[in-house]
């Protein structure tokens, strides 16, 4: 799995209530099946509900394990949202659409 970046585009949210850009690490353990869903997973959700405006940094921690404890990770893969703040975190493959955007306080596209 490659670090991914996608960049916010210059259309309104569609849905998103802040009105700013979600920045989203999503920290995985090698190539898992687990990870890759997860990965999969979140970037379904995105394309869905948050139209562009959002920011996906996958974070590797069998190559960079230091990085785990900047943001307290004690468990993969987890999701957390950088911003807008507050920092919220998601543990699991991500599978639950409905649980992913009540944890990230996204409305559901209508």
């Amino acid at each position: 799995m490659e670090v991914a970046e996608e960049r916010p585009s210059a259309s309104p949210p569609a849905i998103e209530h802040t009105g700013q850009a979600q920045v989203l690490r999503l920290y995985i353990a090698g190539q898992t099946p687990r990870s890759i869903a997860a990965f999969a997973n979140l970037k379904r959700i995105c394309e869905e509900h948050l139209a562009g405006r959002y920011r996906i940094e996958v974070i590797d921690l069998v190559q960079n394990p230091q990085l785990a404890a900047g943001d307290q990770i004690l468990a993969v893969p987890t999701l957390v949202r950088r911003l807008p703040e507050p920092v919220r975190r998601i543990i699991g493959d991500l599978s639950n659409a409905e649980r992913v955007l009540v944890g990230l306080d996204i409305r559901p596209a209508s």
